[in-house]
């Protein structure tokens, strides 16, 4: 069932899907999702839960996803463990068929999900074949293609897949943003009572939208901020006659290079405004790029829940939740940026900040859900920015 055939491009008689790389070789195996086709980077992700948020996640457009744990789907599908309403992900790769839904919250089976928003699969492969592969050359160009009748256009799909440009120098954020402003209220789940709302605000947060997370929003909130989510493309003298008490740069997908050429303009007027920001993943980075420094692509990326983070003025380590395919450059980081946070796996910036001003950020996750919740303190950082 996990047998490849990369020699040739006559699919086995059980094949019910095809994943078919840039380089020409093929995974043979069973579909899942909807039967449809999708071109995207291929990527891994090694966390053991969480898939739904994971396919929700906006930061994860033109992506298909491996995933190395291979019970994917025994939590089942609901409308609460989302990140958003529509689904950036391109599709999914598992070792093993869709597991059967085995949980108190669960609404239905994660392939019927799957069919309703889209999402093309395939199962049965050699998920570990896969992921050394992207491992040892880096995260490739392919096509996924979920054929019910076993019939594929492999010559097409590689084409597809040679075709398709790639993350580097693509702004996706411009794709998955809002498209106008809008207020955020509900506040973090809780077993029994579900999301809440906010009562009392203390501050206003106003989030730059470049495809924001709704578990951050949701910490926010938690924290007493009323916030307004704007567009990615919102000007400066637009978001500062919000009158924010601090301003929140959101997560997402692409080049931060790219997303730049219109926010790095925004984000350094800003700062020059003295207003209290923080930066997580895109956001991270975009602000990176505002201060001077620069962004490359990783050859593999960072995604999954068990990524440790040692904290530079503490000395702790954080486990930390990851997705994110570009970094920040070390050696770029101007006079006046301090780097606060360090990948212990491969020594690469996840966190920086600037001396004397009320601006922070880290490449991480500190509201992952479902976890794990390590770095919230982060969010209590940054409403002591606001609080002074």
């Amino acid at each position: 069932m996990n047998k490849q055939e990369s020699s040739h491009a006559v699919a086995p008689d059980w094949a019910t899907a095809a994943l078919v790389l840039a380089n020409g070789e093929i995974f043979w195996g069973q579909g899942i999702g909807a039967a449809t086709q999708a071109v995207g980077e291929v990527c891994f992700n090694t966390s053991m839960t969480g898939y739904q948020e994971i396919l929700t996640d906006p930061s994860y457009a033109g992506q298909i996803i491996t995933f190395t744990f291979p019970h994917i789907g025994n939590v089942g599908a609901n409308d609460e463990d989302i990140e958003t309403l529509n689904p950036a992900a391109r599709g999914l790769v598992l070792r093993a068929d869709i597991t059967q839904p085995s949980n108190h919250r669960a609404l239905g089976h994660l392939n019927t999900w799957l069919v309703k928003h889209n999402l093309p699969g395939i199962c049965g492969i050699d998920t570990r074949r896969l992921t050394r592969l992207i491992r040892d050359v880096g995260a490739p160009s392919g096509v996924i293609c979920h054929s019910p009748d076993g019939t594929f256009d492999v010559p097409g799909m590689a084409a597809s897949a040679n075709a398709w440009p790639g993350l580097e120098g693509m702004d996706l954020a411009a794709e998955v943003t809002c498209r106008q402003n809008y207020a955020w209220d509900e506040t973090q789940w809780q077993l029994g009572k579900g999301h809440g709302h906010l009562g009392q605000a203390k501050y206003h947060v106003v989030a730059m939208d470049f495809g924001i997370k709704r578990n951050i929003l949701r910490c926010l909130a938690s924290a007493q901020c009323r916030v307004t989510v704007v567009p990615a493309s919102a000007s400066a003298e637009a978001i500062l006659a919000l009158k924010p008490d601090g301003i929140f740069l959101s997560n997402g997908p692409g080049d931060p290079a790219a997303t730049g050429l219109y926010a790095v303009a925004t984000v350094q007027a800003l700062i020059k405004s003295g207003t209290p920001i923080f930066g997580i993943c895109l956001g991270h980075q975009i602000l990176a790029l505002a201060l001077g420094a620069a962004t490359e692509k990783m050859h593999r990326g960072h995604r999954g829940a068990n990524q440790p983070v040692k904290d530079l003025a503490t000395g702790k380590v954080e486990i930390t939740s990851q997705n994110h395919g570009f970094v920040v450059q070390r050696e770029s980081l101007p006079a006046g940026v301090v780097e606060t946070h360090t990948s212990l796996f491969d020594g690469t910036v996840e966190g920086i900040r600037v001396e004397g001003q009320p601006v922070f950020s880290v490449q991480y996750h500190p509201e992952a859900s479902p976890g794990p919740q390590d770095s919230h303190y982060l969010f209590q950082r940054f409403i002591d920015l606001l609080a002074a």
